[in-house]
C-alpha cells in the first residue's frame, strides 16, 4: 500500500515547529528505569502472596508499553489492530471457534477448524493469525492454534455475548460521537433521545427501548446486555464483604419488627445483589424488597424466598417508608443530573431522619489517576445514554439539592467502584 503525502516536513502551527521524527521515537523513554523497578517490586510482592499487587503490576506494565511504544506504533494499534481484532473475535464467536478450542489441550489446525465450522480455510487462517498476534489464541505452529485463558473464557456465552452486544448497541454510536459533538458545538449530550446513540443507529428510540426489543435486527440484544453486565460485575470487591463497608453496623441499628424493611433494592433488576446479600448475611432482620419494572420481574426464573419482588417505577412515589437502607446499584449513571435528582427525591421523601440510609454503588471517578475502566464507561454512558460516571464533586451536586448529604464514600484499594453512604441532611 503506497500513500502519497505532500507534507513530509515539519508540521507548523503559527511559530511552533513540530519535528516529525517524534512519531518514530519512544513516547517517554526517560520513564523506563523507574518503571522497570516498579515492575520488579510488584512482581515480587505478587509472588509473595500479595494479591493487590496484581493490579499494580498490570497498570505499571501498561505504563511501560505506553512509554516505550512510538506514537506511530500507537496510531497503528488503535486504527488497525484493535478494530480488526474486535471484528475478528465476533466472527470466531459466530463460528464457535472458541468453544471448539476450549474443549481440548491439543492445538488444532486451521484446516481442522475450517472443516468443523464450514468456513473457508484461507479466510479463517488470516483471522486467526491476527488474533494470535493480539493474544487471543496461541500460535503453536504454521496454521495451528491452541487455547489460553482468554480463548477458554470466550467459549462461555456469558462472556462472548459482550461482542455482539457492543456491536448492537454501542459501536455505531461511538463512531457517531465526533459528528454529533461537532454538530452540537462540542457540548455534552443531556437528552437520551438526542445523542450519539440516536445519530449512530438512526433511531428515535432511547437506548433502553432499543434493548427491550424495538430493534428487530438485534432480537437477542437485551439478553446479551444482561450477560455483559453480569460479566462486568463478576469478581469485583463487594460492599457486602466485611472489609468494604461495615454491614454489621447497619444490621445492629435496624428495627426487628415483622413489617420492618431492612433494604429496598431500587431498580434491582433480577435480584442478583439481594441474593448475594442474603447469602452473606443470612440473619439480617426485616424484609428485603426488590423493585423493578414488571417485565424485568416477570423474567426472573427463581428468587430466594427471603426476597419480596415489587413492581415499582423509581420516578414515582416510593411505597416503602422508613426502610433501614435504600440501595441503588449502577442506576444513576444511566441518567442525566436532573433525572437523578427526581429519582433521589422520591427516596429522600420516605427516609427516616437518623435511621434510614441511602447506599449508592457506583463509580466515583478520582480527580487524578482515574482507571481506564471508569473513564471508558463514562464515555459509553455519554454516547449511549447522554449520562455520565461522576466525580465526587459531581455526586455532591446531584445528591445535596434533594435534601441528602454524603456521610462517607467507601472505596477498596482494588476496586473502581465505590459505595456512597448518604443520610437526610
Amino acid at each position: 500500500m503506497t500513500i502519497n503525502n505532500e507534507s513530509n516536513g515539519s508540521a507548523t502551527n503559527g511559530a511552533a515547529i513540530i519535528d516529525p521524527r517524534v512519531a518514530t521515537m519512544p513516547s517517554a523513554p526517560e520513564k523506563l528505569a523507574h518503571l522497570q523497578k516498579e515492575i520488579e517490586t510488584h512482581s515480587q510482592a505478587y509472588s509473595n502472596g500479595d494479591t493487590d499487587a496484581r493490579l499494580k503490576l498490570l497498570e505499571t506494565a501498561r505504563s511501560l508499553v505506553q512509554a516505550m511504544e512510538t506514537p506511530q506504533e500507537t496510531m497503528l494499534r488503535y486504527c488497525w489492530a484493535q478494530p480488526t481484532a474486535f471484528a475478528s473475535i465476533e466472527t470466531c464467536i459466530d463460528l464457535g471457534i472458541f468453544f471448539i478450542l476450549a474443549q481440548t489441550n491439543k492445538p488444532k489446525t486451521v484446516a481442522e477448524l475450517a472443516a468443523t465450522t464450514g468456513a473457508e480455510p484461507e479466510l479463517l487462517g488470516r483471522i486467526m493469525k491476527h488474533l494470535a498476534t493480539m493474544g487471543v489464541f496461541v500460535e503453536t505452529g504454521m496454521n495451528e492454534y491452541g487455547r489460553n485463558g482468554l480463548t477458554t473464557t470466550l467459549a462461555m456465552k456469558r462472556y462472548n455475548d459482550a461482542w455482539p452486544c457492543i456491536t448492537g448497541c454501542t459501536l455505531p454510536a461511538a463512531n457517531a460521537l465526533p459528528t454529533w459533538l461537532k454538530k452540537n458545538d462540542y457540548r455534552s449530550p443531556t437528552d437520551g433521545k438526542d445523542c450519539p446513540f440516536t445519530l449512530g443507529f438512526k433511531t428515535d428510540c432511547h437506548f433502553f427501548e432499543f434493548l427491550n426489543g424495538k430493534n428487530p435486527d438485534y432480537p437477542e440484544l437485551g439478553a446479551q446486555f444482561n450477560n455483559l453486565m453480569s460479566a462486568y460485575h463478576q469478581g469485583r470487591p463487594s460492599w457486602m464483604d466485611g472489609n468494604f463497608y461495615p454491614v454489621q453496623s447497619l444490621i445492629d441499628g435496624a428495627k426487628t419488627g415483622d413489617e420492618d424493611v431492612f433494604i429496598v433494592d431500587v431498580g434491582g433488576n433480577k435480584g442478583h445483589d439481594l441474593e448475594e446479600f442474603i447469602s452473606k448475611w443470612p440473619n439480617t432482620p426485616g424484609k428485603l424488597i426488590l423493585q423493578d419494572q414488571p417485565q424485568v420481574l416477570e423474567d426472573i426464573e427463581s428468587l430466594n424466598t427471603a426476597i419480596t419482588p415489587m413492581v415499582h417505577d423509581f420516578y414515582e412515589e416510593q411505597p416503602i417508608k422508613g426502610a433501614r437502607a435504600y440501595f441503588l446499584h449502577s442506576v444513576l449513571h444511566d441518567w442525566n443530573d436532573e433525572t437523578c435528582k427526581k429519582i433521589l427525591s422520591q427516596l429522600a421523601a420516605v427516609m427516616t431522619p437518623g435511621y434510614s440510609k441511602l447506599l449508592i454503588n457506583e463509580n466515583v471517578v478520582p480527580n487524578t489517576g482515574a482507571h481506564w475502566q471508569a473513564t471508558s464507561l463514562d464515555l459509553i454512558m455519554m454516547i449511549d445514554l447522554a449520562a455520565k460516571e461522576r466525580t465526587e464533586q459531581q455526586w455532591h451536586e446531584v445528591i445535596e439539592p434533594v435534601g441528602l448529604k454524603i456521610t462517607k464514600i467507601w472505596t477498596p484499594l482494588d476496586s473502581v467502584e465505590s459505595l456512597i453512604e448518604c443520610e437526610l441532611a
